[in-house]
């Protein structure tokens, strides 16, 4: 596997559509950097936040996530509660190639205050908003800042294409919008 370059990822983005919006410069000004570096891309936080809250005595089931597990907010910031779990989305919408894997990693500015995102990969084929989960770590509150980057994602070549891509098998989190809740595939 070849990780792909800035150029690369621009011109996918420009003639192909793979991400969108799509932002061809570093943006940092002020804010927590997003957009095209050099072998990857930052994506932005979209203002849409589901927090998990044991309010409702909920029970974390990943074949059916209740309503009554988390609160929804649409706010330019979210508050993630000490020790505590929450789920986003990108403001991009990624359009992943056949021949193209990515992996997420979590901004270091987030990292050094104890939050952790996890994605898991984006896999030949798919395309969709990407949902993101975040831990808070510290026994403190923490802020997300929506519209600000929030993680990178890097670009992976595989040796050829693979025999079944992600759109080719209908997988369950195909062309998703806003944040998706776990499914099964029935």
């Amino acid at each position: 596997m070849t990780i792909l370059s800035d150029k690369w990822i621009r011109t996918q983005a420009q003639e192909n559509g793979m991400i969108e919006p799509f932002v061809e410069r570093q943006v940092a000004s002020g804010q927590i950097s997003y957009g095209v570096s050099s072998y990857g891309y930052d994506a932005r936080l979209a203002p849409e936040f589901k927090i998990f809250t044991n309010v409702d005595n909920a029970l974390i089931d990943p074949k059916n996530l209740q309503e009554s597990a988390f609160v929804s907010r649409s706010s330019d910031t979210c508050i993630l509660p000490p020790n505590s779990f929450a789920l986003g989305r990108t403001v991009e919408y990624f359009r992943i190639p056949k021949d193209i894997l990515v992996i997420c990693l979590g901004k270091s500015t987030y990292a050094r205050c104890g939050i952790i995102v996890n994605v898991t990969p984006l896999e030949p084929g798919w395309e969709g908003h990407v949902t993101l989960e975040f831990s808070n770590t510290t026994p403190l509150p923490a802020k997300l800042y929506a519209n600000e980057g929030i993680c990178q994602f890097l670009f992976f070549k595989g040796n050829e294409p693979c025999e079944v891509a992600y759109s080719d098998r209908k997988g369950k989190y195909m062309k998703q919008t806003g944040i998706t809740l776990p499914k099964i595939k029935g």
